[in-house]
């Protein structure tokens, strides 16, 4: 059944949450700051009470949220669109992160990598043929 008929419509998402443990904070500002180059953002101070950090760029929203017994996710995982994949391939092998390769996705090229923390992350182009 359509979503109209259900009387609401599905937007987007807002953000992506992401697991960290306590006190990790600074690998994420590295990671999501300083090798993708996102903007951190305010928390809320409710929220900022809790510990973790938010980031933006490019569209996107990543909340990044304190796990006491937190575990990376290795299958579960964000599929982010970019542009220049390659150059983002580079850019994070360039800061020591390992990018794998995987053209088993109609119409894109992809690469998977993990955070500073152990969590599977995809980064996705369209072919120009697509």
């Amino acid at each position: 059944m359509a979503q109209e008929a259900l009387g609401y419509t599905l937007g987007g998402l807002h953000h992506v949450q992401l697991a960290i443990p306590p006190g990790a904070e600074e690998l994420c500002r590295d990671f999501w700051g300083g090798v993708l180059g996102m903007t951190e953002l305010k928390k809320p101070p409710l929220l900022a009470a809790r510990g973790g950090c938010w980031f933006r760029g490019g569209g996107l929203e990543v909340h990044l949220g304190v796990e006491e017994d937190f575990r990376p996710n290795r299958k579960a995982h964000p599929g982010i669109l970019v542009t220049s994949l390659q150059a983002l391939a580079t850019r994070l092998e360039e800061h020591g992160v390992r990018v794998t390769w995987d053209d088993n996705f109609p119409g894109h090229n992809r690469f998977y990598t993990l955070d500073r923390l152990g969590n599977r992350l995809e980064f996705l182009e369209a072919r120009d043929n697509a």
